[in-house]
């Protein structure tokens, strides 16, 4: 069900451990790793000093961008929770240089709640 929830969009949770064994080298001194999420992949990593974004592009996933935001330039961001008949619930950051928001998909092995939270505590600070 993994796979095919990655095909349709969704986003799963990743373990901090996992996330530093493969990341670490982005992560700043002070800079800890808070969670991570999967999509297919790419990943988004929550820190306590900004959101990272990986987009791992091409046939073999070599060639990798790695986006990092600061949460001071996020200027709002949204959480729909899944419904009964709509088994996603969804992300959307925007971010003040951008006109369009950042969307990402969950699907219900995310608590969109925690992730929501995190945002929250960095963003209003």
């Amino acid at each position: 069900m993994g796979f095919f929830s990655g095909l349709l969009g969704n986003a799963s949770a990743v373990s901090v451990d996992e996330l530093e064994k493969e990341y670490g080298k982005l992560i700043c001194e002070n800079e800890k790793i808070e969670i991570g999420f999967k999509l297919i992949r790419d990943m988004f990593i929550f820190t306590n000093k900004r959101l990272i974004l990986v987009d791992k592009q091409g046939l073999t996933g070599k060639k990798v961008d790695y986006h990092s935001i600061t949460y001071k330039s996020i200027t709002h961001f949204s959480v729909e929770t899944a419904g009964h008949f709509d088994l996603d619930a969804e992300l959307k950051i925007w971010i003040s240089s951008a006109k369009e928001p950042i969307q990402k998909q969950f699907n219900k092995t995310v608590d969109i709640y925690e992730v929501q939270k995190i945002l929250a505590m960095y963003v209003l600070g």
